[in-house]
């Protein structure tokens, strides 16, 4: 009888070794002074410091559909950064620092030089954020994705002073909402933008797209922002004067915003305050997408939002030009729910 081997499988343990190689200075880029040990541990080790009442603030999220953007342009360098930002970003809103962050990356056949590409992109977002890529899994699982495929999924971890958590609490009436601009689509609606781009336009990735002065794949694979080194340093200026964030992921304005308010309040955002970039205009032409189901779908250019009080408004504002960042003051909280956006130059 014929001797079988785990390669004979689909899995091959000395090219998952090959990746480790290629990773482990991309890893280890990232570490904190609080990362204790090294790569190659069951388990990440990290000493938390210097807080009194520390409370650990957790999410996890994946990067969806777009992948399939970088599995037909063969390009991978950048998804990191949006499994990254999709984690990190949900635990700023309520005032956490990044601590630390694992990724887990199941491949159909283990390419050593596109874990690199993708781990170096999520070690690149680490860094940005400030928080130690601290371990991971990467599992080859022959026959169950196809070759070139891959699904990633993120966990971070981060920490607030108790005293510095930031609720729904303290939004009140007459608080002012102010955006913050996103990269593009960010990694939320791609079903439905491969539907319109690839099934109905029957765009390539390649094409170039006149309105956009770039390649429809380009646009498509822009990076998630991550907002940590920008909304940190506001939230430990401010301090309570920031009453809430909120991050404009999957579900838009109308499913997001509600999370941060309480009950009996609701916001009215005025679309006028920014311009749309283009690329979600073209996306509800070619698709005919209602204005509401755009709004609810994508952030249509406002990435993370700032509920603050309104006499700090301009010392906000200031902060934040001098720190070089763009911003919108964008909408009021009022009495009432739910959202309501008025304005814009997005079609009914």
């Amino acid at each position: 009888m014929e001797q079988m081997t785990y390669k004979d499988s689909g899995v091959d343990i000395d090219a998952g070794n090959e990746s480790v190689r290629l990773i482990k200075n991309f890893v280890r880029s990232t570490y904190r002074p609080e990362v204790l040990g090294d790569l190659g541990g069951f388990g990440g080790l990290f000493a938390l410091k210097n807080y009194d009442e520390p409370i650990l603030i957790s999410g996890t999220d994946g990067v969806g559909t777009k992948l399939k953007i970088a599995f037909l342009l063969n390009k991978h360098d950048t998804i990191g950064q949006d499994a990254v930002a999709m984690c990190v970003n949900d635990i700023l809103v309520q005032g956490a620092e990044p601590l630390f962050f694992l990724d887990y990356l199941a491949v159909g056949k283990l390419v050593p030089e596109q874990v690199a590409d993708i781990v170096r992109g999520v070690a690149n977002a680490c860094k940005e954020s400030g928080c130690a890529l601290i371990g991971g899994e990467t599992a080859e699982m022959s026959g169950f994705y196809s070759e070139g495929e891959y699904d990633i999924a993120g966990f971070a971890v981060g920490v607030v002073e108790k005293k510095s958590l930031i609720t729904s609490a303290r939004v009140k009436v007459g608080d002012v909402v102010i955006g913050l601009p996103s990269s593009g689509l960010h990694s939320n609606g791609f079903s439905l933008v491969r539907k319109i781009v690839f099934d109905r336009m029957k765009f390539k990735g390649d094409e170039k797209i006149s309105e956009l002065g770039k390649t429809i794949g380009e646009e498509l694979l822009t990076p998630t922002r991550l907002y940590p080194a920008t909304c940190l340093p506001l939230i430990r200026k401010f301090g309570e004067k920031i009453h809430g964030l909120v991050h404009i992921t999957g579900g838009g304005f109308y499913e997001n915003i509600p999370r941060a308010l309480p009950d009996g309040l609701g916001v009215t955002i005025d679309a006028d305050k920014w311009t749309v970039p283009k690329i979600f205009g073209l996306l509800q032409e070619w698709g005919n997408v209602p204005r509401r189901e755009m709004l609810r779908t994508f952030n249509c250019g406002i990435g993370m939002i700032l509920i603050v009080d309104e006499n700090s408004v301009d010392e906000l504002g200031k902060h934040l030009t001098d720190s070089g960042e763009e911003f919108y003051t964008i909408g009021r909280v009022v009495e009432g729910n739910g959202v309501e956006v008025i304005g814009g130059n997005l079609k009914d």
